[in-house]
């Protein structure tokens, strides 16, 4: 038996929860104990009698959640106030996007605990199941956010993303071809928007072209060719991602001068550092700043709902694993949650984290 605790997220903005009631009567059915901070899934519209229902044991405070809990399960990564929280060999498994936040990362080290971030976990075939629900989440949430900011009384150049017949449709320009930005460009072909999509894989781009509507054009990723789009271009949206490491700046600070007032630039990629140069991470409270950048670093949160049962059908099944086994023995037996693995024990196990902070990396024995 296993006790697991769920953690009220105390992130600004963050209502999402790390376990809906539904996962947490599978955690129970499998013989562990699970106790639930009071009110932690009520802004996803799970009410505590929801867990109670499922067996889960509600408790009052965040403080005795961690206490009494040898695996936390969360959503995004601890804040400061968390850090003393967090214990030695005690396993933490959530979205912690170390590449971004030096403090973090040390006071990770320092704690001596077992860091397994949803980003790394990843499949022989190279997918990353744990970050595609919110991918394909964020994904559809920067194409409607970026059409709100496209209003002139929010900042925009006032323009509908779809047109009108007679009038020309809004350009969108998705940088990255992954989960993310498919789903952009998905989304924003939709509400009938002209699309360019960029990637740097070529097979990636011939995917793409077969598959998307006849509204997106696919297009080699350069700077060259992103400078050209950028004169014409309505709504951005960065969506690169390389696992675990810092994301590289495609929309350079000199490159906003290229674009007409209004542009809104939405960089989806904020919890990896961001893909542009000027971004620099907002709340769902103040979202924005000119040009017009949307750079909310929890996107999926603003529908919480969804959001949490979409992460819980895919964190489940990695949960019970590490529940049932401990995380030894399961990441021993799964590849996958072995490469989430992150800092283990005060040691940096994940290379492209050590690499961003020039910190010792100790390969995982």
């Amino acid at each position: 038996m296993m006790r697991i605790g769920i953690p009220k997220e105390i992130k600004q903005g963050e209502s999402r929860v790390g376990m809906t009631p539904a996962g947490v009567a599978e955690l129970i059915k499998h013989g562990h104990q699970v106790f639930v901070q009071h009110t932690a899934g009520e802004g996803s519209g799970f009410p505590d009698e929801a867990y109670e229902h499922v067996g889960a044991e509600i408790l009052p405070t965040i403080e005795d959640v961690y206490a009494q809990s040898e695996m936390i399960i969360k959503v995004k990564e601890p804040i400061e106030p968390e850090y003393p929280l967090i214990r030695k060999d005690q396993l933490v498994y959530t979205y912690f996007h170390f590449a971004s936040d030096r403090p973090l990362t040390e006071a990770m080290i320092k704690s001596g605990a077992v860091c397994l971030a949803y980003e790394t976990v990843e499949e022989a075939d190279h997918s990353l199941p744990l970050l595609r629900p919110m991918s394909e989440v964020a994904g559809r949430m920067a194409v409607l956010n970026g059409a709100y900011y496209l209003q002139k009384t929010k900042g925009g150049k006032g323009k509908l993303i779809s047109g009108v017949p007679g009038v020309k449709p809004t350009k969108v320009l998705v940088l990255g071809g992954g989960t993310v930005g498919e789903a952009a460009a998905r989304m924003a072909a939709g509400m009938g928007a002209d699309v360019v999509i960029t990637d740097i894989s070529l097979p990636r781009l011939r995917q793409l072209s077969i598959e998307l509507p006849a509204n997106v054009t696919t297009l080699y990723s350069s700077d060259h060719n992103i400078r050209q789009e950028l004169r014409d271009v309505d709504i951005v949206i960065g969506s690169v991602l390389i696992p675990g490491d810092k994301t590289p700046h495609l929309i350079t600070r000199d490159m906003l001068s290229l674009m007409e007032p209004g542009t809104v630039l939405v960089d989806v990629a904020i919890d990896q550092g961001g893909c542009f140069e000027t971004s620099h991470p907002t709340t769902h409270a103040e979202p924005v700043y000119t040009i017009v950048h949307y750079c909310v670093a929890n996107i999926p949160g603003a529908v919480p709902n969804t959001s949490t049962m979409a992460l819980t059908n895919a964190t489940l099944k990695y949960a019970l694993q590490l529940a049932d086994k401990g995380w030894r023995k399961a990441c021993e037996d799964n590849p996958a949650l072995r490469k989430g693995l992150n800092i283990v024990e005060g040691k940096v196990v994940f290379k492209p984290v050590a690499d961003v902070w020039g910190l010792k990396y100790e390969k995982l024995a």
